[in-house]
């Protein structure tokens, strides 16, 4: 048996990165021999990520657009033309049996190459609502695994696959003693509610903002307790801000070590609604107040978000209202445990745990093809 040589390209944020890992780990789960090589975009965050997870990566010199008039445009068809030199050497060098794109800015160039020198390709797409890039490359792509019911009015119906989100193994449902761990783990007391606020791997200057209200304002009469993820681009000011502050109700840092941990102590959560983020949500099982980013393509975080809204498995707010009505809506959710409980039975519903494995599985039977 031949040992198959994979790429996977993508990355820029942990909701990217962390599901390629997660399809990675699947594959060398099923096929240990196989060969993996990561493709990645320079200076993003999976070119630390990828190697402290055991993978080789190559750095493409690549950027995203911008949508507003920016000089960094001006060296978009650039970066963009040397990637895609770049990743044809890298195809021509490692000689993969098929690519993986997971979405990020390393994945067009890959892909836009491979599918040209017919290297199968699959394309998983994590939103509901699929970008520009990913509608293009789903016509030359083999398998296009979708986390979503209804995008047929994106991609081939034939070549569709529904398998969910990979996500992180350590995502289940709480247990007794994982939510035990958590309060230890966090400094948090067991005898009070836990609101979780988590703007993503980068942050969100909204929930920051919200939360820097809440510190000031509300939390010595709060009865409940936060973890807060400012992320790492805004630390030191918050840091700063936190500076003379005493605040025992609160735990926060810029990065969630032990996501696990955080999900299990919490009742609430309040997050951004990326793709990843919501698939851990919805396998964790947890009542969440979305706040989707108003700066992304497609406006695709409302389009997730919304998915969930309508079936009563999630709240959502505007980014442009967050101010006015977060902490309203937060106050509303963490005084009425019904709620909470129907919010996280219905989520619970749309989880699926065993992505990963499903899309390994449809990468391996592409190598099979070649």
């Amino acid at each position: 048996m031949n040992k198959p040589r994979i790429i996977i390209s993508g990355g820029g944020t942990g909701g990217h990165i962390f599901p390629a890992l997660s399809i990675a780990n699947a594959i060398k789960a099923l096929r240990p021999e196989a060969e993996i090589l990561f493709v990645g975009a320079e200076g993003r965050m999976e070119m630390e990520r990828v190697p402290a997870a055991g993978y080789p990566i190559i750095g493409l010199p690549v950027a995203g657009l911008q949508r507003s008039l920016s000089p960094r445009n001006l060296t978009f068809i650039f970066k963009l033309g040397k990637s895609i030199r770049k990743a044809r050497k890298i195809l021509k060098d490692f000689k993969p049996d098929v690519v993986v794109g997971v979405g990020g800015y390393a994945s067009a160039p890959v892909l836009m190459s491979a599918s040209r020198r017919g290297i199968p390709c699959l394309i998983q797409e994590q939103n509901s609502y699929a970008g520009l890039v990913n509608r293009l490359l789903g016509k030359r792509a083999r398998r296009i695994c979708t986390a979503y019911e209804g995008m047929e009015r994106f991609f081939p119906a034939d070549k569709i696959i529904l398998t969910g989100n990979p996500i992180r193994s350590e995502i289940a449902p709480a247990t007794p003693e994982q939510r035990a761990e958590g309060y230890g783990f966090y400094g948090l007391d067991p005898r009070k509610k836990t609101l979780f606020v988590v703007g993503g791997s980068l942050g969100c200057s909204t929930l920051n903002n919200v939360m820097k209200d809440w510190v000031e304002n509300r939390a010595a009469g709060s009865d409940y307790q936060v973890i807060w993820q400012c992320g790492r681009k805004y630390r030191a000011g918050i840091d700063s801000f936190m500076e003379g502050r005493q605040v025992p109700n609160l735990y926060y840092s810029d990065f969630i070590q032990r996501m696990d941990l955080a999900y299990a102590v919490a009742d609430v959560i309040v997050s951004r609604a990326g793709a990843g983020t919501i698939s851990e949500l919805c396998v964790a099982g947890k009542a969440t107040i979305f706040v989707p980013s108003p700066v992304v393509a497609e406006d695709h975080q409302t389009h997730n978000a919304m998915a969930l809204v309508k079936k009563d498995a999630a709240i959502m707010v505007r980014d442009a209202e967050a101010t006015e009505k977060l902490p309203e809506a937060i106050d509303s959710l963490m005084a009425d445990p019904e709620r909470i409980a129907g919010m996280e039975a219905n989520i619970l519903g749309l989880g699926r745990k065993d992505a990963a494995e499903v899309i390994a599985k449809e990468v391996l039977s592409l190598t099979e093809h070649v």
